[in-house]
């Protein structure tokens, strides 16, 4: 009896402290996850893996979004997160970092792991990735002696320390996979292959030392170089485009990784705006997976916004919402991200066949395939069609159809699950409302008040400018002297008119040129004219005739940038502002002479006056901004604003007003339509650059896609005429309960009366699925489907907003739909006879449908 109580006692005891180990287990990570690879696959824990990723960059979004950001990618199927490590936004002046807000990267890590995702991380530090000087500081430009990208000891030094910090970071936080933490690859440089050869020698040098600093770091997880065709071994080369079905890596040891996949393309100021249909990302996956590919991330699984001034290019959009499966505020992007979740359940439910089954290819036609995976009794097949035609194979005796432009799926080899032309899930219409919370009775009730930005109140009697940083004589590069702390350089100059100046009296042109994206230029306090740079072409020559007085002539030039170049073999030395000159001034002088001149007599002779090598005094940035800081609500509320006539059209101005938060959950803009070029900030958070004056060219757009063929930018391009951006975003954690302040500055002179705030969600849905499939229709933020404005089961026609009913439907399939959906945020329709009624179709049934939310 008393062995028996004893042993209970033991088996009591035992049970109890299973129970703390496993409540204790489930709050701490895994001590240690093995990621290992083969010329197969990634293998966690041994285990190979099908891996399907989406980039979300955490500054292009705010802490607030980013776990509903990481959940909607998880509910997606996607099962890996990707982001870059921005050194400039982490370290905008030398050895002085911030790691706060949204530049959180321990914190953004931690999320992905608390949704449990993995984590891609791709340190560079040089990113491209359309942000500003490529993600380098521009303070690595004013090293003496420093050549960027390439084997230059203070450059490698340099990036050497960086990175170091950013994996002793991971380190300390045990954020690396052979920790127990959720990053299972990460990334040493970026993209260095495609530009390489201008490097030379050092530049094959410098691959080789990125090697072996990422090696030297031992964090016990594969590293990748993308674009790296030589990258050495044990690095894993990779490959960036729309498509990367035929690469292959550089070593047969290594997995086939698709490190971005473009679900898009980025928009540019002047630029139209380009989008990548469903299908063909969905071709362009599946595609990838039938040629063996393992890994793929797409590239941008959520673009987000460019806030401040960390839009690269020159001539990047605040967005960067890329077309990508979530739009830039997060909302879902139909019927992209359904159409993607289907072929993401599909792959995933073949993970072990396709990472380790045996391989057959059969070749039809040119550009028709079939491809059959074999794996323990299992089979799954893959047919390809890249020609711009549908076509029909004979597979195991049995004829298959294969839209054009298209991979089928067949799980079993043998029923057809999914076709990457066939979509299945609703299209979106976003729309924006009124702001309820001002009754929508703006733009009208915002009261604006304005003040001057007083620039020339800087200039002093002795010609002293106050705030000035250096008197020179010689003409600088904007980057070295404002070192990237605004869009903004001030070039002044003055001299002294003397009538026996050759010039005196004499029609005269100030002529510059320029590497900035836009200049002002004053001559004794006024304007004499404006000019920008179209997009692509940044060097040009401002002229503009002046008034010159006798005595002493006042010059003032202000360089303005929109983003610095990113891209390009030594894009770090591409020249901005007023660089090198010229300055001068051109006067004309009449030669009388008719012996020499003939019949004409007289000619006329340009006279010039060189100001390269005069003294030049430079000043950064704008008062309001850098000393008023008329962009913080805290301090802009101690200065004076007029609330007097406010001004319209007037350059070098500031706007403000207040306004009450958009009531709801859905996304906030504003819109800024009649405004010219400036900036924008939201109770002192500086929602980005903005440019609503300038338009997108007329031609080249159409009201159709075809996504059939090989896609580009230019492809498929929306918003010819219009403005190349008109709202911005305006995250809600920006956004407090009570009185809201808008903050403008206006570069370029504009309307401020049409501004207004909104929110943006779905305001219908529309479908047309193929029997067989189970369709989820949906709304947004709340809102209930209200109306069914179409429905019809058959073969319909038409498309979204012109359905019409075909030669055949169902009697029974609009009421069956009104009463399953009506009245409800979302619903799921059997698209099939069984459920909506006998059609009488001898071909493929189809449901068409239209919601109102």
């Amino acid at each position: 009896m008393r062995f028996i109580c004893h042993s209970l006692t033991m088996m009591a005891s035992f049970t109890r402290f299973l129970l703390l180990f496993t409540a204790f287990s489930l709050f701490m990570p895994s001590l240690s996850i093995d990621v290992s690879y083969d010329g197969r696959s990634l293998k966690i824990d041994g285990e190979p893996k099908i891996i399907l990723s989406g980039s979300i960059h955490y500054p292009r979004s705010t802490p607030e979004m980013w776990q509903p950001l990481i959940q909607k990618a998880k509910e997606g199927g996607i099962d890996a997160i990707e982001t870059y490590v921005f050194w400039n936004a982490h370290e905008p002046l030398r050895r002085q970092y911030d790691f706060s807000g949204n530049l959180d990267l321990v914190r953004f890590i931690k999320t992905i792991q608390s949704e449990g995702l993995y984590a891609v991380l791709r340190i560079g530090p040089y990113t491209c990735a359309e942000w500003n000087y490529g993600g380098l500081p521009v303070w690595l430009h004013n090293i003496p002696g420093i050549q960027l990208r390439t084997a230059n000891p203070l450059y490698l030094s340099e990036m050497k320390t960086f990175t170091t910090l950013i994996v002793d970071m991971m380190k300390r936080e045990n954020l690396f996979a052979s920790q127990g933490g959720p990053i299972i690859l990460s990334q040493i440089e970026n993209e260095y292959g495609n530009i390489m050869g201008p490097y030379g020698e050092a530049g094959k040098e410098y691959v080789n030392w990125c090697a072996k600093l990422a090696e030297s770091f031992n964090i016990g997880v594969p590293w990748i170089m993308c674009q790296q065709s030589n990258a050495p071994q044990p690095m894993i080369n990779t490959c960036n485009g729309w498509y990367c079905d035929q690469f292959t890596p550089n070593s047969p040891n290594s997995p086939k990784i698709w490190t971005e996949n473009w679900t898009g393309w980025y928009k540019g100021w002047g630029l139209k705006d380009p989008h990548r249909t469903a299908e063909d990302l969905a071709f362009s996956v599946a595609r990838f997976f039938q040629y063996r590919g393992t890994i793929m991330n797409y590239y941008m699984y959520h673009g987000g916004t460019n806030f401040g001034r960390t839009a690269g290019g020159p001539y990047i959009t605040t967005s960067y919402d890329y077309d990508a499966p979530l739009d830039e505020y997060g909302n879902l992007n139909q019927p992209k991200w359904g159409h993607l979740k289907q072929l993401h359940s599909i792959l995933k439910s073949m993970e072990d066949v396709l990472t380790q089954g045996s391989v057959r290819d059969i070749n039809y036609e040119t550009l028709v395939s079939a491809t059959i995976f074999s794996y323990q009794g299992k089979s799954s097949c893959f047919f390809g069609n890249a020609k711009s035609e549908n076509t029909t194979i004979n597979f195991q005796n049995t004829m298959y159809t294969i839209p054009a432009w298209s991979v089928t799926i067949l799980p079993d080899c043998s029923t057809e699950v999914y076709n990457t032309a066939r979509v299945n899930t609703q299209t979106s219409i976003m729309v924006k409302k009124d702001n309820q919370a001002d009754d929508a009775e703006e733009p009208f009730v915002l009261k604006w008040k304005w003040r001057p930005e007083h620039h020339f109140e800087h200039i002093k009697k002795k010609g002293f400018v106050d705030g000035s940083v250096m008197t020179i004589e010689q003409l600088l590069d904007q980057k070295t002297v404002t070192n990237d702390t605004s869009d903004y350089l001030w070039y002044y100059s003055s001299f002294d008119l003397k009538k026996s100046n050759p010039i005196w009296g004499k029609e005269t042109t100030l002529q510059v040129h320029t590497s900035g994206h836009a200049i002002h230029a004053y001559v004794n306090g006024k304007l004499v004219g404006s000019q920008y740079a179209d997009n692509g072409k940044y060097d040009f020559v401002f002229e503009k005739k002046i008034k010159l007085k006798e005595g002493l002539n006042h010059i003032s030039l202000c360089s303005a940038t929109v983003g610095l170049a990113n891209y390009g073999a030594n894009f770090d030395k591409v020249p901005v502002g007023i660089s090198s000159g010229p300055v001068r001034l051109i006067a004309k002088q009449r030669l009388n002479d008719a012996r020499k001149f003939g019949k004409k007599k007289y000619i006329l002779e340009d006279i010039s006056m060189e100001l390269d090598h005069s003294k030049w005094t430079y000043k950064v940035g704008l008062h309001g901004e850098e000393e008023l800081k008329l962009q913080d609500p805290y301090f802009s509320q101690h200065q004076k604003w007029s609330q007097g006539p406010v001004p319209t059209n007037r350059m070098f101005v500031w706007y403000k007003t207040t306004f009450k938060a958009p009531i709801g959950s859905d996304p906030v803009v504003v819109d800024l339509m009649g405004l010219g070029k400036g900036h924008a900030w939201v109770n002192g958070h500086s929602i980005g650059r903005y440019w609503p004056s300038y338009l997108a060219g007329e031609d080249g757009c159409s009201s159709e896609c075809d996504y059939r063929g090989s896609y580009s930018n230019s492809k498929c391009l929306t918003n010819c005429g219009k403005p190349s951006q008109r709202w911005y975003h305006v995250p809600r954690s920006f956004l407090r309960d009570d009185e809201n302040t808008l903050i403008l500055f206006e570069e370029a002179g504009g309307y401020p009366f049409d501004v207004k705030f909104q929110t943006v969600t779905v305001g219908k849905a529309c479908a047309n699925a193929y029997e067989g499939n189970t369709l989820e229709l949906s709304c947004q933020g709340g809102s209930a489907i209200s109306e069914i404005k179409f429905a019809s089961f058959g073969l319909p026609e038409g498309a979204c907003g012109s359905f019409r009913t075909g030669s055949c439907e169902s009697s029974n399939a609009l009421s069956i739909i009104q009463k399953e959906c009506l009245g409800k945020e979302r619903c799921s329709l059997d698209v099939s006879e069984k459920s909506l009624g006998p059609t009488g179709c001898k071909a493929t049934n189809r449901l068409a449908v239209e919601v109102i939310c």
